[in-house]
């Protein structure tokens, strides 16, 4: 029970934490509208389950106990990041609700944003691997350590869920989307700097 509480406190609040995952949903929910935000949010939840899926295969240990390896990953992830984040400030289309919601991005486009974005996360990699070497222990039965890599990916899941509900309202949508080319260029900014401070941070 004490570690089922760890794992749901710990996972709750890497969620909530605002991060590249964040920045991406948010953009998707106000510029393409609800459907993409919550199809990225699905991606999300995806990649949170190949985090899991490589930990549990001992991957994640190798991953931990090798800091060139890990700089390797943090440098694609933050590659990748800084390409997004180019992107997205580079982009100068501007919409209108009802014709977003129909074009602009296809959900495979959101799924796999979404999913790369979480995949190629090194703090989501730490997260993970920390939960199952220092928190889940050994003797913990198999189901049951798959039970809470299905638990990390939906609470991704539902998090993202909402925050894609709450900045695909119409309203705000509208008002946001009058200044498109300005939260581009926020957006962009944030993302890049994420990118840029993940490449030069300590392992």
């Amino acid at each position: 029970m004490v570690e089922l509480f760890a794992v749901a406190i710990i996972t709750t609040l890497a969620v909530i934490s605002p991060g590249a995952d964040f920045a991406l949903v948010t953009r998707n929910s106000l510029v393409h509208g609800r459907f993409a935000g919550l199809i990225a949010s699905l991606g999300i939840a995806a990649g949170v389950q190949l985090h899991v899926l490589y930990t549990m295969l001992g991957v994640g240990l190798i991953l931990k106990e090798s800091p060139q390896l890990f700089a390797m990953v943090k440098l694609v992830g933050a590659i990748y990041l800084v390409y997004l984040g180019y992107t997205t400030f580079m982009s100068r289309t501007s919409s209108s609700p009802s014709s977003v919601t129909d074009s602009g991005i296809s959900p495979l486009q959101a799924f796999r944003t979404g999913f790369f974005t979480n995949a190629l996360n090194p703090k989501t990699t730490l997260f993970v691997v920390s939960v199952y070497t220092q928190v889940v222990q050994p003797t913990t039965p198999f189901a049951v350590q798959v039970g809470y890599g299905l638990f990390m990916s939906v609470a991704h899941w539902l998090w993202f869920s909402l925050v894609s509900l709450f900045f695909s309202e119409d309203r705000l949508r509208t008002l946001v989307l009058a200044h498109q080319v300005l939260l581009n260029r926020v957006i962009g900014v944030v993302l890049g700097f994420l990118g840029l401070s993940l490449a030069i941070s300590h392992p």
